[in-house]
């Protein structure tokens, strides 16, 4: 098997964002298949770095003014359509469907090879330091929606 080498916090091609991560025995339950609950980490994750791989750093975006910016999960749809096992490649895909306003939308993909196996839609809450709605600064939306790192002002 040939494994892709790709940057620690993944890589983004054509505006999707993909992060390889190992199954290892702690994300199994008894029968060896991926709890469903691990999935939510993998995801969690991959949004991390996707941040990160726009050129966004959000404790840098939660000190930035008076009010402060921080992302919060309000939101998740979620369709379980095969089981990952332990010692299985996956790699999660993350991309911007809509960005723009008080929120965000992600659209997020957990392969392996080229099986589908989780899909899901993520919403994501613009919020102050303070957890009030606020907006998403446009060129902040603009990164995602581009999914390539371009300097905020």
């Amino acid at each position: 098997m040939t494994i892709p080498r790709f940057p620690l916090s993944g890589e983004i091609i054509n505006g999707v964002h993909h992060l390889v991560q190992r199954v290892y025995y702690e994300d199994t339950d008894f029968s060896g298949a991926v709890y469903h609950a691990r999935y939510l980490h993998f995801m969690e994750r991959a949004r991390t770095d996707y941040l990160r791989c726009v050129g966004v750093e959000q404790s840098a975006l939660y000190e930035t003014s008076d009010e402060g910016l921080a992302f919060m999960v309000h939101r998740m749809e979620i369709d379980f359509k095969a089981p990952a096992r332990m010692d299985d490649l996956i790699t999660v895909t993350t991309r911007t469907e809509r960005a723009g306003g008080a929120k965000m939308i992600l659209a997020q993909q957990i392969g392996r090879d080229d099986r589908l196996l989780i899909a899901a839609k993520v919403v994501i809450a613009v919020v102050n330091r303070h957890g009030k709605p606020r907006r998403l600064p446009e060129g902040l939306a603009e990164q995602f929606r581009t999914g390539i790192e371009t300097p905020v002002s």
